[in-house]
């Protein structure tokens, strides 16, 4: 048994950690954090959890958790995850990893310098969807891939008005915005299934100087991108494109994700209709026909919520599998520090209007 202390639990962890780590009987939460305790207390006493604290470090200390999951504001990843290793825990790190490239790869090395399993949430790369689709193409049932195309809504990111709870991502030192989120798992996304890029040319377009906090008259100066617009090349040679707009809803239509082989063309998007990417279940066709996931893709008990749980349960039993066997969980910080390098690449791109190798 693992026992697991959530760092944040009273925000996005709540309605997703916590409920996947429930229903996962490789784990047992037993402790909580937030930014005060009277939060802390509460959400400790709403999901049975015996111990509760306002200080991450107090959390990451105790004797009571082997593992601490970082689910706070990308600011404050850096030193809830150092605190962890330096108490000698394993870490799962939401996404991103880290406010930028240094700082992602000082985290890296830390992490790899303290001898412990780290993963952080690209939660697209467990899902039943994603995975057999990777492996259709891995199996030529396209043929050979030729290119790969994705469209898909960054909202709440990116139009006139922002809810209440995310003006604060206007801010470009925040970390938290339509390219490092939205983008950051999208295009993990389809590199699990089509490959890794090695040249990108983007663009990052600002169309909205000020930005209306919803609920509000007010505005806010907005200092990130409202789109992300890029192609470039992958791995294999095949070529790849990405749209992702802006908008005013939370994952206001979903995605379309085309795959062109030298004998077939495969399409997925979402289920039902209105999910990112990486969150539910794919419509998968191949020239037309409409293919269901095997049952063999599904590895999540019935104990877990459908939904957002499920997915980050998946990548909760390959990190506790990857502790048993001494591996390297699935995404690690490795990955994760990859895919930052990735999106500095695109900034390098927009900044300089010319193609960008990725290291």
């Amino acid at each position: 048994m693992i026992r697991v202390g959530v760092v944040g639990a009273s925000g996005w962890a709540d309605g997703s950690h916590l409920p996947a780590l429930k229903g996962l009987p490789e784990y047992e939460v037993t402790a909580v954090a937030t930014t005060n305790q009277a939060s802390a207390d509460r959400v400790a006493k709403a999901h049975g959890v015996p111990h509760a604290f306002a200080d991450a470090a107090m959390l990451a200390a105790h004797p009571d958790v082997d593992l601490v999951v970082v689910s706070v504001r990308v600011t404050r990843h850096a030193a809830v995850i150092r605190a962890a290793l330096e108490a000698g825990k394993h870490v799962v790190s939401e996404w991103p990893l880290a406010v930028g490239e240094q700082e992602a790869r000082e985290l890296t090395d830390a992490a790899e310098a303290a001898g412990v399993s780290h993963a952080v949430v690209l939660q697209g790369h467990h899902s039943p969807s994603v995975r057999f689709v990777a492996d259709l193409v891995a199996e030529g049932r396209i043929g050979t891939l030729e290119s790969a195309a994705l469209i898909a809504a960054g909202d709440p990111f990116g139009g006139t008005s922002i809810p209440a709870d995310l003006a604060w991502s206007l801010d470009a030192a925040a970390g938290n915005s339509i390219l490092t989120i939205m983008a950051g798992h999208f295009l993990a996304t389809l590199e699990r299934v089509a490959g890794r890029f090695t040249e990108v040319s983007a663009r990052l377009p600002r169309l909205h100087e000020r930005v209306r906090v919803a609920g509000t008259e007010r505005t806010e100066a907005n200092g990130a991108p409202d789109q992300v617009l890029l192609h470039g090349l992958l791995e294999s040679g095949a070529t790849a494109s990405a749209t992702i707009h802006g908008g005013h809803a939370r994952v206001a239509d979903g995605f379309l994700l085309k795959l062109a082989g030298s004998t077939g063309t495969l399409t997925a998007t979402p289920a039902d209709g209105a999910a990112y990417i990486h969150w539910g279940d794919w419509e998968i066709r191949v020239d037309g026909e409409l293919l269901a996931v095997p049952d063999s893709y599904r590895t999540v008990p019935a104990s877990v919520p459908a939904g957002t749980p499920a997915h980050i349960a998946a990548l909760y039993q390959d990190v506790a599998a990857a502790i048993t066997e001494g591996r390297r969980p699935d995404p690690d910080f490795a990955d994760g520090l990859r895919y930052h390098r990735l999106l500095a690449a695109i900034e390098r791109s927009a900044a300089t209007a010319s193609p960008q190798q990725v290291p």
